[in-house]
């Protein structure tokens, strides 16, 4: 199933088959929606020419097949953002319906869109999601007179619930063939002023004691109590994911590979393959076979599954703009907006997507930081997963360092950026959703197209990393290697010769700079150190290469410039300081 389109072509549209645009602000239920109306079978992708990601998926509703387009989320159609561009161009290559989502608590602002999209030829229905929301926060709206002050289709939903779906589903199937003459938009002013009277007529709100829900809503917003149940909210992911993947690890996954999986290999290729180089890259020390199964599957995959599961309900739940207001005061010490906030947290599961979702920043000068930071100082889950796998055992101190330190330098970075960097930072705007329970469907989906993305992007490029060291280890390269840059791997950072694959096999993924310390019996100051060159070290090439894309070559040549000039810089110094006052004591 292709999910690119063509701006001449309407994409997987034929004769019998409906095209449906999903459109609305951002958070007003648009992916639960599209979760529960579509297949399982569901893709992401770009829209040609940018990296504004947008998701495309099969609809089977009365024995009719339809393609539902969940557009980006936008509050406009001007075009002034990538996210509204693609909007934009997705309208112009043309549908058959239009399905805009409304959050009913706030009708008003979304009612903008709604008017907007009146300027196309393409029939709109509007779903009035959350009102169960709205109904509780004592916000009623009278849902005979919206469809008559917006001249189109009005179906009140509960999407979470699958209140009203099918009623849409069956609206929409009923406007395929119907036309559309297309609207005159009013101006900002008059639109704006036509909007608030219509509020006004089709509205009414009643006070209602504030619920539990609603009062915890406002606390995670306010400095006291919102800071301390970020620092509780942050406790229990780093518990559920470090305490869970250990467990995991030690009680399932090493010894069904370790007792299993490896022996069974080892036992095949050895009656296959005769002693020499050949089988040992198969399942020598470094073999394929061994460490291309153990690390990814047994070390890694654990705490990146245990992260998203974390994330995403973080993500679902609204409650990651909430830690956006939070942290505004500190961001903007150093430059940026707490709305960016949410981006950086993205770099802890990838640092491609987190770069990618620098579009949405205010200014150019915003967008360059924050994807700076996120190569430089986040640890992605990957390499995340292969620290706690490294110092999890030997020291959590350790390991709550490696991530302080990554802490501390994304500020003393971002601080220094803000100087060197002209331009100023934009006021803070940020959607902060009602908080909910993530809905189950829309959330394990979710969950398995993260970890389909990983196991293809992320392990393959580890498999292959593994390969080179079975390679390099076996032929001797390694040793050559190891002579040549002995001076600053045993002298500088106080690490043995064989820490070189580290170096080697960084350059392809980060979390391969930190894996084959595993193998080495290293003290926890030596653990630390390598951990943290492993952390400041080169980007990964898929982290380079789309640096080099959003930016230029020379933004991408010079960030990898600095964040290995660092990893040396810091790691060094860590070793030299520490071993001084070691002797001192």
């Amino acid at each position: 199933m292709s999910c690119h389109f063509n701006q001449n072509q309407n994409t997987m549209k034929t004769e019998e088959t409906m095209k449906i645009l999903l459109m609305g602000n951002p958070n007003v239920g648009k992916s639960v929606i599209f979760s529960k109306v579509t297949g399982v079978h569901v893709e992401s992708s770009n829209y040609v020419g940018t990296t504004i990601d947008y998701t495309l998926g099969k609809v089977h509703f009365q024995n009719k097949e339809a393609i539902m387009i969940d557009v980006p989320g936008t509050y406009s159609l001007e075009a002034s953002s990538e996210a509204e561009k693609v909007a934009v161009n997705l309208l112009n290559d043309g549908a058959d319906v239009v399905i805009c989502v409304l959050d009913a608590t706030h009708l008003e602002r979304n009612l903008d869109l709604a008017f907007q999209l009146k300027q196309y030829s393409i029939p709109v229905i509007y779903c009035l999601n959350l009102t169960d929301v709205a109904e509780r926060q004592g916000i009623y709206i009278d849902a005979k007179k919206l469809p008559e002050e917006l001249q189109a289709p009005v179906i009140p939903t509960i999407a979470i619930k699958n209140v009203g779906l099918k009623k849409t589903l069956q609206k929409a199937i009923e406007l395929k063939d119907s036309k559309k003459d297309p609207e005159t938009v009013l101006g900002d002013n008059e639109r704006w002023e036509h909007i608030e009277s219509i509020v006004k007529r089709v509205q009414t709100k009643e006070y209602k004691e504030p619920s539990f829900i609603e009062k915890l809503e406002n606390w995670t917003i306010q400095p006291w109590p919102g800071i301390p149940i970020a620092i509780l909210v942050l406790i229990l992911a780093l518990g559920v994911v470090v305490g869970g993947g250990k467990a995991l690890r030690a009680l399932f996954l090493l010894p069904l590979v370790r007792q299993v999986i490896l022996p069974f290999f080892t036992k095949i290729v050895s009656m296959v393959i005769p002693a020499g180089v050949f089988r040992n890259i198969l399942v020598g020390e470094f073999g394929v076979l061994i460490i291309g199964i153990e690390w990814p599957f047994a070390l890694v995959l654990p705490y990146v599954f245990l992260f998203y599961v974390v994330f995403s309900f973080l993500e679902d739940s609204g409650y990651l703009p909430r830690i956006g207001v939070l942290t505004d005061g500190v961001l903007r010490r150093i430059g940026i907006q707490g709305g960016n906030i949410i981006t950086i947290m993205m770099g802890y599961g990838c640092a491609v997507p987190a770069i990618l979702g620098t579009r949405a920043a205010t200014t150019y000068k915003e967008r360059i930081m924050v994807a700076t930071l996120v190569s430089f100082a986040i640890p992605c889950a990957s390499q995340s997963g292969a620290f706690v796998a490294l110092l999890g055992d030997q020291s959590i101190l350790a390991l709550l360092l490696v991530f302080f330190i990554s802490f501390l330098a994304m500020f003393v970075v971002g601080i220094i950026m803000n100087k060197i960097i002209p331009g100023q930072g934009q006021p803070m705007l940020l959607e902060v959703p009602n908080l909910l329970l993530p809905d189950r469907q829309a959330y394990v989906k979710k969950l398995k197209l993260r970890m389909k993305h990983f196991l293809f992007d992320a392990e393959g490029a580890m498999f292959v990393g593994i390969m080179i060291a079975a390679i390099v280890v076996e032929t001797g390269i390694l040793n050559q290697f190891s002579t040549v840059i002995e001076p600053i791997v045993v002298g500088w950072l106080g690490l043995p010769k064989e820490a070189s694959l580290s170096l080697v096999l960084g350059i392809i993924r980060r979390e391969l700079a930190v894996l084959p310390l595993l193998e080495l019996n290293l003290s926890t100051l030596q653990l630390l150190v390598g951990s943290v060159v492993a952390l400041f070290y080169l980007p990964c090439l898929s982290v380079f290469g789309i640096l080099a894309k959003e930016f230029s070559l020379k933004v991408a040549v010079t960030i990898g410039l600095i964040t290995t000039t660092s990893a040396f810089v810091f790691a060094g110094l860590l070793n030299q300081i520490a071993r001084f006052i070691m002797t001192m004591v």
